[in-house]
């Protein structure tokens, strides 16, 4: 086997200045659940423990503390109120609180609700949070506003929003915007130079096909990404795209935007083809993920895993811009040794 002669932070800046790194960076996104029965395979203690045995080159991530005015239990920033819900093998946060749903008009928004304030958090921290782990990738502020969105004024609300009240969504898009916008820069402020990753992201598609039309994306996002993109660009932080499902016909936008990597390429099903993708954006995007958490991972076998790999590698790490991971975070249900054989074989076959 090679012997590695590159930092994991060195890989990435490798891939991202299209250069040629030792081998293909890999990365790691699980649950909980399914991060611990990783750790207790490996005999690890923490899930970075973990990743090293398995050479994956994880990101570290950074964020303020929070110090505003108390919040209720279960309650967020935004004042929406969370419950677990338990899905069989594990248990996700969700909303079950829209503390603007009632409201019909920006003037009632803007007379009885209060936006969070960037002075809330305390950025002091960040410093601290990198020491001593400075070959790896770091990742610090983004936006992802139309998630916040669903969850203040409800989910099925948010989109009927976009037709019925487009100033609404004007709105508190702009107020989220500018969090983010502030967040960002006040973190970059703290560690200048350190930060490689800024997470611009949202949920924009469905199994086959986007879930907001390209019209409303254009007209309610696109901006205020682009604001924060441009931020990051000039800081020199490069920008990670996560979009999940079927969003072939945005791509060509979000790559006019400036995003630098796209994640999680979700091909499995959702007519998203990995080599047309490759062939039309592979000299302007890094891809990363690909790695099927719906069929392959959960349900195929270390055979099927280890083709999968073979697959990507050969497709979308042709010629460079591939960092391998999952296309979203690793089920419960996903067989430990399914996860493990991601890294055990493109560790074996990732060498450049």
């Amino acid at each position: 086997m090679p012997q590695e002669t590159m930092t994991p932070r060195e890989r990435w800046l490798a891939v991202l200045k299209r250069r040629k790194p030792d081998r293909v960076p890999m990365d790691y996104w699980g649950t909980e659940e399914a991060s611990a029965m990783l750790r207790k395979r490996l005999g690890c203690r923490t899930i970075d423990q973990a990743l090293a045995k398995l050479h994956v080159d994880y990101v570290v991530k950074v964020k303020p503390e929070y110090r505003g005015p108390r919040l209720p239990r279960r309650t967020d920033v935004f004042g929406c109120k969370y419950s677990f819900m338990v899905y069989g093998s594990g248990v996700y946060d969700e909303c079950v609180y829209s503390p603007l749903a009632g409201y019909d008009s920006v003037e009632e928004i803007k007379r009885h609700y209060q936006w969070p304030n960037p002075d809330w958090w305390d950025y002091s921290g960040i410093r601290g949070q990198i020491r001593g782990r400075g070959m790896y990738p770091i990742r610090g502020g983004g936006s992802e506003p139309f998630l916040t969105y669903k969850n203040l004024r409800g989910q099925e609300q948010a989109f009927i929003d976009l037709i019925e009240h487009p100033d609404i969504v004007h709105h508190c898009l702009g107020k989220l915007f500018d969090l983010a916008y502030e967040n960002t820069a006040r973190i970059y402020e703290q560690i200048p130079g350190k930060v490689m990753l800024s997470y611009v992201a949202e949920d924009m598609g469905g199994q086959n096909d986007l879930m907001i039309s390209p019209a409303h994306v254009r007209e309610f996002l696109l901006p205020g990404m682009k604001r924060i993109i441009d931020l990051a660009h000039g800081a020199g932080v490069y920008v990670f795209h996560h979009n999940d499902g079927n969003v072939r016909r945005i791509v060509p936008d979000m790559v006019a935007a400036g995003i630098d990597l796209l994640n999680p390429i979700q091909w499995w099903n959702t007519g998203l083809d990995r080599a047309e993708l490759k062939r039309e954006f592979g000299d302007r995007l890094v891809f990363h993920g690909a790695m099927d958490n719906q069929n392959t991972l959960p349900f195929g076998s270390r055979e099927d895993v280890i083709r999968e790999v073979r697959e990507n590698l050969e497709i979308l790490g042709v010629g460079g811009g591939y960092i391998l991971a999952p296309c979203h975070n690793i089920q419960s249900i996903t067989p430990v040794e399914n996860i493990i054989a991601i890294y055990e074989a493109g560790y074996e076959m990732g060498w450049a």
